[in-house]
This record gives structure tokens, C-alpha cells and sequence, in this order.
């Protein structure tokens, strides 16, 4: 079952990453405009993808028991163990809080003009935050995590 999710987990991070920039590309080429029913869906389906990926993100860090080794001595020595205990962790919370934070304000603001900088914002923090935060195999010491 753990297989399971961490194919389910590694594999959203792709549909994630491709929402993350299509409605950030949608956002800069409408930001003249009207803020279109089609944009702030758009918006929505990110934030959900995003929220998807935070659970099973989280039945993961339960399931394999994460939490019980940040006390444990060591664990912050080495690189992968520290990076999935705290970092990944921290840094998928921030990223995934700021795509909240951005479909949110877009339906509160006001204007159009506001809809689309709050969109191409929060929205781009979050790719920042998330790009960084995801265990790339290129990465030294994450090679056999793989781009799947």
C-alpha cells in the first residue's frame, strides 16, 4: 500500500507542476483583460490537485513513520533523512498554503487587473517554493527516488 501512494504522490507531483504553469502562463497572457470563468476554474483545479497531493503526502509521512525519528540523534546529519523529515515537509506546507492563499484572494479581489497579479503571485511563489522543496534525482544523495 505504501508503494501504492508514493507512486500516487511522485506521480501528481507532474499534474501539479503542469497546473502550477499552465495557470501561471494563463495568468500573464490574460493579464490585460477580462479575469475569465475559465482562469479562476483553472485556479481551482490547481489549489485542489494541491490539496490532494498535502494528503497523500501526509498519509505518507504517517505511514512511514516520519515524525517518530525527528527526535531521533542523527537524523538531522544526514541529507535524505533531514530533507524528508523537516524540509520537504515545511516547504510542500509554505507552497501549497501560498496556491491556497492565491485562488482565495483571486475570488475576493476586486478587479480584474487584482485577480491577475494575485493569480501570477501567489501562484508563482508557490511553484518557486514547491520546484525546490521536491526530491529531484539530481539532486546528490536522492538518485534513486527518480523522476516517476
Amino acid at each position: 500500500m505504501i508503494t501504492g501512494f508514493q507512486h500516487m504522490h511522485s506521480a501528481l507531483r507532474w499534474v501539479v507542476l503542469a497546473l502550477l504553469v499552465l495557470t501561471l502562463i494563463k495568468a500573464w497572457q490574460n493579464r490585460n483583460g477580462a479575469f475569465t470563468a475559465d482562469q479562476g476554474k483553472l485556479g481551482l483545479f490547481t489549489m485542489i490537485s494541491l490539496h490532494v497531493q498535502l494528503l497523500l503526502g501526509l498519509a505518507l509521512y504517517v505511514m512511514k513513520d516520519w515524525m517518530s525519528m525527528l527526535g531521533t540523534p542523527g537524523v538531522m546529519e544526514s541529507t535524505v533523512m533531514r530533507f524528508f523529515t523537516v524540509e520537504h515537509l515545511a516547504g510542500m506546507l509554505i507552497g501549497i498554503l501560498f496556491g491556497t492563499l492565491g485562488h482565495s484572494l483571486v475570488k475576493r479581489a476586486e478587479t480584474d487587473a487584482l485577480k491577475h497579479r494575485r493569480q501570477l503571485r501567489y501562484f508563482g511563489i508557490a511553484l518557486l517554493i514547491i520546484v525546490a522543496s521536491i526530491p529531484w534525482p539530481i539532486r546528490p544523495g536522492f538518485e534513486a527516488y527518480g523522476w516517476f
